[in-house]
């Protein structure tokens, strides 16, 4: 992966922790980040060249006013202020990639000092198999322990993945395949021997866990599970998320939305204009 700073800019040792999403049901860790980084006011530090992102670019996602300052399909932010630092992935990753693609960002990441990686990611509610009685509960995966758990992350509520389990069939396909290792016969994947825990190891957010953690990086991965929709509450969920893990509060963001929160730009397009009405 390469990358060209913006002029002026540097990557700051103060923003030990990155935060970014793993693409995945809904957008909701992409909504999540973009919610954060205009809140934290955090600035565009890098546009970030990976050949295995699909290309994309589009107008300023931010605001408060849309001056065509263009916004490219991967991108490195930072707020000093904060301790943050984010990177913004606005396209999917082009098929049979993943694993390259995690690599090199967990080498970035690690090249430019940060030393903790938050993920965010969503979970198709579809393959939940136990429905809990609070909807809006958060999961975590965490590089602590082997198992994958983390007194910090228990202590705020939040529950490990269930279905993580080192030890199993596609989990270890996928650390070797981190690791380097080769896609063997026997490792390949047969739909008709999936199971529904095979799922969660497919996901873009395990790829980045394993590659991140092989670089001796610390990785946090908060999820959640939704449907496809208006998914903006999940966001609020993650980005508030965050925010408990880093001990901060979004009150400090003096944002112009609610509870400090600022609303980013894109957001008032994200479902298209409204209908004429001239058609009722």
């Amino acid at each position: 992966m390469e990358f060209a700073l913006v002029d002026g800019e540097k990557f700051s040792p103060s923003c030990s922790t990155l935060v970014m999403p793993a693409l995945s049901i809904g957008n909701v860790g992409q909504l999540a980040v973009d919610l954060l980084i205009p809140s934290a006011k955090a600035r565009r530090v890098a546009y970030l060249d990976e050949p295995s992102v699909l290309p994309c670019i589009g107008n300023d996602a931010f605001g408060p006013d849309a001056v065509g300052d263009l916004a490219l399909a991967l991108e490195e932010y930072e707020s000093p202020s904060h301790g943050l630092a984010f990177i913004q992935q606005r396209s999917p990753v082009i098929t049979g990639m993943m694993v390259s693609f995690a690599k090199n960002v967990a080498n970035f990441i690690s090249s430019i000092g940060k030393d903790h990686v938050v993920i965010l990611s969503s979970l198709d509610s579809g393959k939940r198999r136990v429905i809990d009685a609070s909807s809006d509960m958060l999961y975590y995966l965490s590089s602590c322990n082997e198992d994958g758990s983390d007194p910090e992350c228990e202590k705020l509520g939040w529950k490990k993945l269930e279905e993580y389990d080192p030890s199993q069939r596609l989990w270890k396909c996928l650390a070797s395949l981190i690791e380097g290792g080769v896609l063997s016969e026997d490792m390949a994947d047969d739909p008709e021997e999936m199971t529904a825990s095979d799922y969660y190891a497919t996901l873009p957010f395990a790829a980045l866990f394993f590659a991140c953690k092989a670089k001796g990086l610390k990785v946090s991965c908060v999820l959640c599970y939704c449907s496809e929709g208006d998914n903006m509450p999940e966001s609020f969920h993650l980005a508030e998320a965050v925010c408990k893990l880093r001990g901060q509060d979004p009150e400090q963001f003096h944002g112009n939305g609610s509870n400090g929160w600022t609303i980013p730009l894109s957001w008032k397009s994200i479902y298209g204009p409204p209908p004429d009405m001239s058609i009722f």
